[in-house]
């Protein structure tokens, strides 16, 4: 919801949000018939190309906690799974929002 609503125009978004909340797809399950190669991500990596690794960095412990409370939604949720790589990819990048949470 857009901040600038007033809280009138919110309730009454937000009442409708939950009046059909049973039509949103909250989890991969929710959404029959739709392709996986459609919802699924993939990294397009040639065959032929050196990876390039970054040098890893550590997460503030403040940011740390918001991280890992989005990853377990996420995972919750079945739209990420976890996966075992040999070597370290990429580091996280972590965005403070305007109300200042990240």
């Amino acid at each position: 919801m857009g901040s600038q609503l007033k809280d009138p125009e919110k309730e009454e978004v937000n009442r409708c949000l939950w009046d059909y909340a049973d039509i949103f797809a909250w989890t991969l399950p929710d959404m029959p018939g739709i392709r996986a190669d459609i919802i699924s991500h993939w990294l397009n990596v040639h065959l032929e190309a050196r990876p390039v690794r970054q040098k890893k960095r550590h997460i503030a412990p403040e940011r740390l906690r918001y991280l890992e409370e989005e990853v377990d939604k996420l995972l919750e949720a079945g739209f990420i799974k976890k996966v075992q790589y040999p070597e370290w990819l990429a580091n996280v990048v972590m965005v403070p929002k305007a109300n200042g949470k990240w």
